[in-house]
């Protein structure tokens, strides 16, 4: 990734974060959101990437913030090689209790955040001569989770448009991918698991005997942004452990 300008949304804390580490360590220029820009000033302590770190307030689902973040980086650095499409938002909550704020809310960051990212990178990816984009999804389209109803919907689209944008823009030199995480210990998973003691149970549910490490995530989304993968586009990469294959009562 060396000379590479990555964007990487929602960059602030866990796979972001990690993933926002990792490519700054293999020498490419990162820009990082995040919508609070305390939190911000705290991801860019911790990354220490010098100039060739970016971080920008920018909220995914508002396009006039996204039309703002483009420019910034046309400014700073004139092109895009890559885009981690990361921001997202978790409610877990029976369907019957959700309100049309936090459907909206979901769906606004989580589906319509993805592809008004996607859409605003396009000509920096273009100035670049193509490119790569990651799209996160989640392992709960694939099985049903109580609770994670609109979330896993919302989710759902973005496997969806990692399917169609990767057939749309190859022409241009655009591969798109998404990947899928399980179990994924961050700052989300502890606010939808706030007991250390139902860590277990989840845990005993994945063939591997582990909830996953944002850093799993990083270098799984590495591999998809770098030349590495130049023959895979439209694909998910689900990276959960074996949770979404195996049969829950027969593992652990």
């Amino acid at each position: 990734m060396n000379d590479s300008t990555v964007l990487v949304t929602g960059g602030t804390s866990g796979m972001g974060l990690a993933t926002a580490r990792h490519l700054l360590s293999t020498g490419a220029r990162v820009v990082v959101t995040g919508r609070d820009d305390g939190r911000l000033a705290r991801a860019a302590e911790r990354l220490d990437g010098g100039d060739r770190l970016l971080t920008v307030r920018a909220d995914v689902s508002v396009p006039a913030d996204l039309a703002r973040l483009a420019d910034t980086v046309r400014a700073r650095f004139g092109r895009l090689d890559g885009v981690f499409a990361n921001a997202g938002v978790g409610i877990f909550r029976p369907a019957a209790e959700l309100t049309e704020a936090e459907v909206d809310q979901v769906i606004g960051t989580n589906l319509k955040g993805v592809l008004y990212t996607v859409q605003h990178a396009l000509p920096l990816l273009d100035a670049a001569g193509g490119g790569s984009v990651v799209l996160n999804a989640s392992w709960t389209p694939h099985r049903g989770l109580p609770g994670a109803t609109v979330y896993a919907a919302a989710k759902a689209g973005v496997l969806s448009l990692a399917r169609t944008l990767g057939t749309e823009l190859a022409g241009r030199g655009i591969r798109v991918n998404s990947v899928s995480p399980g179990y994924i210990v961050t700052e989300m998973f502890h606010a939808a698991v706030p007991d250390p003691a139902d860590h277990e149970p989840i845990r005993a549910h994945v063939p591997l005997g582990r909830l996953g490490r944002p850093e799993d995530v990083a270098e799984t989304v590495a591999f998809l942004l770098s030349d590495r993968s130049s023959y895979i586009t439209g694909q998910d990469l689900v990276i959960d452990g074996g949770l979404v294959p195996a049969f829950p009562s027969l593992t652990g």
